[in-house]
This record gives structure tokens, sequence and C-alpha cells, in this order.
């Protein structure tokens, strides 16, 4: 990004903007410190992860287009699930209260198929198939799929919480100090032995997937271990749905919303994602689809204000 776009995308603004439940833009990243934050004490929460509030840059002057400009932002404490939510977790709610997944009322969901090479929608894939009736069931504890946006909405007011906006899902992802790592554990996707240290797909979408991580299709949440901060499957496995309609960075410098409220934002990247093709894995990643849309690769977490 050149000089004067920074310049620009930081004068989009000459006073903090209320953005959002927990976020301030800011024009300027000298007017706000760590202080309040700091002060504040963790509280805890049962299978909860307290992300510190602060000032981040959200956005990656590498990143695509739809990840610039790069902004500041001041975001308030709040407390983030450790791990995504399970089909456990999910079974548990659906016990509880009846609930009927739109997959399961649309009596299909997306599915990619390797064999053709393409997405198509599968008859009887639903949050305890996620690629039909003909293979196997949901493992308990692999994050939960085949969940559309207004699905995972339920689950969280049910639960007491909400989903994350985009920007404190990738305030957590940089682990609350402004991490500017490409990924939450750092810029490299293998650790020291070249071993993955994320469930993503190895070899060319979406002709070969060599598997080398272990995993085809989801993992159990936490195998790959936790970020700095404490949270698992920041990083691959499933995409995450997050509160926000799309939109890009330069309506929000603004204050605006959306024009056009089609699609919902999701973060995180899949086990579908590698550089070639997607690389929505980066802590700056980002995809979108409609709030009625259930896929096998996509699942999600929630947060909850303090």
């Amino acid at each position: 990004m050149s000089e004067n776009k920074k310049k620009e995308a930081g004068n989009n603004a000459s006073q903090p903007l209320h953005f959002s439940r927990n976020v301030f833009i800011l024009a300027d990243s000298t007017q706000a410190t760590n202080e309040d934050s700091a002060r504040l004490l963790p509280q805890k929460a049962p299978e909860m992860t307290f992300i510190l509030g602060g000032l981040t840059q959200v956005g990656s002057v590498a990143g695509l287009p739809q990840e610039q400009p790069v902004f500041w932002v001041k975001v308030k404490p709040f407390l983030m699930d450790t791990q995504p939510v399970t089909t456990e977790a999910f079974g548990k709610f659906v016990q509880a209260t009846g609930y009927q997944t739109e997959a399961e009322k649309f009596g299909d969901g997306g599915v990619f198929d390797e064999q053709s090479k393409s997405w198509a929608l599968k008859k009887g894939a639903n949050w305890q198939y996620p690629q039909g009736r003909e293979m196997p069931k949901a493992p308990s504890n692999h994050p939960v799929t085949q969940v559309s946006w207004n699905d995972a909405t339920a689950y969280a007011k049910w639960a007491g919480k909400r989903l994350p906006t985009e920007i404190e899902w990738e305030h957590a992802a940089r682990n609350a100090r402004n991490d500017r790592a490409i990924y939450p554990f750092g810029n490299d996707i293998t650790d020291a032995n070249q071993k993955y240290r994320a469930n993503i797909w190895q070899g060319h979408f979406p002709d070969h997937n060599e598997v080398t991580d272990g995993f085809r299709f989801t993992s159990p949440v936490g195998f790959f271990g936790k970020t700095p901060l404490g949270l698992t499957d920041m990083t691959g496995n499933v995409w995450q749905w997050c509160e926000d309609w799309k939109s890009d960075y330069g309506t929000w410098i603004k204050g605006e919303k959306a024009e056009v409220q089609q699609e919902k934002a999701q973060r995180g990247g899949s086990f579908l994602c590698e550089p070639g093709w997607c690389h929505g894995y980066r802590v700056s990643g980002r995809s979108f689809s409609t709030p009625e849309t259930s896929l096998m690769h996509v699942g999600f977490r929630c947060v909850r204000d303090l």
C-alpha cells in the first residue's frame, strides 16, 4: 500500500466512531492506550477465554483487496469460546429446544465433492451428517458444521452469548496485542519439524490433497494446540460465522452500513483452504455466505460481553 493510501486510511475520520457493540474506529492510534483494559481482571466462565481489550490494526497491506485498507480500532474486552462449538454441544441445544436447522428444513446442505471437484447441494446433509446420510456421522468432538448463520445465532442466544464481530475475531486471532504475524502462532504454517500447525488442504486444490496433517475433513477441536492467548482452531479446520454483514473496510471507516446486506462474514479458513486457492486461514482472511447457507466446512464460536 502506498504512503498516500496509508494516510488516506488514517484520515477518513477525525473523531472515533462507534462501531458495532464493542469496537471504536480510531483516526489516530496515538489517541488511546491499553491502560483501561489492562486494569480489568478476567472474569471466569466455563470454556471461555478472556480477551483483553485494546488497540489493534485490522486488515493486511499484503492481503486481498477485501482485507484493505488497514485501519486502527479500539476493542473493549470480552469473553470468547475457547474452541468452536462442537457437534456434542450443538446436540445439547437441539435436545433442549427441539430446534431444527435450516439444512434439515431444506433437506440438503452444501458439500464439496473431491471426485467432481465442485460444490453441490447434498440431500440429507445436516449437522449430524455433514456429507450426507451415506457418509459417517459427525464426531462429537469435532466442530459442528452444516449450520447456517441463523442457526448459529439461535444457539448463541440460547447459550446467553452472541456471535463475534469480525473485528473482535481478528483482535482475538492477533492475540489481543496487535500481533502482525500471518497466523496467530507466527508466520509459518509448519513447525520446526515441518509438522502442520493447522488443519488445512495440503497439495493443489482441488486436484490433490496429500492429507499431511492427518485429516481430510474436520479435526477434533484443540488437536493442533492453542494460540498464545489460549484459543484453539483459529486457523483452519472450519470457517466461523461472525455477526457482520459483508462490507468493505472503506465503508466501515466512514461509519456507514453495507449498501446491500446479503451475506454474512466468516473468519478462520477451513480444511479446504490452501494458499493457491483461498489462503483464508490467515488472521486477516475473510469469506462470506448468505445467512441461510449451510456448508460442510463452516461452523462457529461465540462471545460474551463483560
